[in-house]
């Protein structure tokens, strides 16, 4: 057999002509790979400086946005209460309508009694209509019937 230093030296010769190819096929592989890593390392650097200013903007903003939504919460409180206010008033207005027609309509008809005793020609059974009660004699129910009729 052909000596064992040979397929030793032959051996360590293909590895070390492996790692070479290897090498040398992973060295573009490699220097992208730190062109990347210095490319985060200014990105991470950027995040740091322009980050926590942005977040306080922000934070600032949601307060902001916070207070307005207060504010219009504010307004549509009011403005129920104004709604509310005006519907009482018309409620109101309303029933002093209703109360002022109910006051005509009393003194439309006071005043037409009024006219009708005032224009009513009058009669000598006047003076007995003044009598005391005690002195007037009861009325049979023919009377009372004849006198309702001649008071129409």
């Amino acid at each position: 057999m052909i000596d064992p230093l040979f397929w030793l030296g032959l051996s360590i010769l293909l590895v070390a002509a492996s790692l070479t190819a290897v090498l040398v096929a992973a060295l573009p592989a490699l220097l992208e790979v730190a062109r990347a890593a210095r490319s985060a390392e200014k990105l991470f650097d950027t995040l740091s400086r322009e980050l926590p200013p942005t977040l306080e903007a922000i934070r600032l903003t949601s307060l902001e946005i916070t207070d307005l939504t207060d504010d219009v919460s504010e307004g549509v409180k009011s403005a129920g209460q104004v709604v509310k206010q005006v519907d009482q008033s018309l409620d109101s207005a309303k029933q002093q309508a209703q109360n002022v027609q109910a006051s005509t309509r009393s003194i439309m008809v006071g005043m037409k009694a009024a006219w009708k005793t005032f224009t009513r020609p009058k009669s000598s059974r006047r003076t007995v209509d003044r009598l005391p009660q005690s002195q007037k004699a009861p009325l049979s129910l023919r009377e009372r019937e004849a006198r309702r009729i001649s008071d129409q």
